[in-house]
């Protein structure tokens, strides 16, 4: 999950973007001023600043300019209630886009998801069901809550979430996520998939043994 920094002073619009931006599936922090956005920026390490130009101790240029100095990778979008060309122009100089109040929130939307894949960064998803797995971040949200796996834990539910309704045998398992095949560790893959199955204990998705075979996990049905 991408985590974005909001850096608002005005509360309508800060909430709405939190509201916007954490449905759309993002993980969002709210800074009121200038000195906070660079706290939150160190601490909570976000993706993108959406970061207004009026604020208060400092502004949204000196904020840009102080991240700027030692990180250049970060996504910066500024946003002002100025419209005019030698704002835009300024606020350019350390930032990645500029969006002028008042704006739509699909066009903020659009415009993180085109800075994100400027950066290389996507939000790749691989969803069955209610389970969401995001293998970027190693990040697994079992209706929208997060579940905390192990990477072996989860390298095993992305391969069969990238299999859905398709039976992967034991001896596919061992390979893909141990690199080897040997018979007497079968167990071990029962063991890891009793695992998944306490972890994901709040999903609807069950992971099915087909005895003698190996697993399969299968989209729910819809009930008519």
């Amino acid at each position: 999950m991408f985590r974005i920094l909001v850096v608002e002073d005005d509360r309508s619009i800060s909430r709405l973007l939190e509201l916007e931006l954490t449905h759309a599936g993002y993980n969002v922090k709210i800074a009121k001023d200038g000195d906070e956005a660079l706290k939150f920026y160190e601490n909570f390490k976000p993706d993108i600043i959406l970061l207004d130009i009026m604020l208060p101790i400092r502004d949204g240029f000196e904020v840009a300019e102080a991240i700027r100095d030692y990180d250049n990778d970060i996504g910066i979008i500024m946003i002002t209630a100025r419209g005019e060309l030698e704002s835009k122009v300024k606020g350019l100089k350390n930032a990645d886009d500029y969006v002028v109040k008042p704006f739509e929130i699909e066009e903020i939307l659009a415009r993180i998801e085109a800075l994100l894949k400027r950066m290389g960064k996507t939000k790749e998803l691989i969803k069955v069901g209610d389970i969401e797995i995001y293998p970027q971040n190693m990040e697994v949200l079992v209706n929208k809550k997060n579940v905390h796996l192990s990477l072996t834990e989860f390298n095993i539910l992305k391969l069969l979430a990238l299999n859905k309704n398709i039976v992967v045998s034991k001896e596919k398992i061992l390979e893909e996520i141990w690199g080897y095949y040997d018979e007497e560790n079968n167990n071990l893959v029962e063991v890891y998939i009793n695992y998944l199955r306490k972890k994901l204990k709040n999903s609807a998705q069950n992971i099915e043994t087909v005895r003698g075979v190996g697993y399969v996990i299968r989209e729910k049905k819809s009930k008519t």
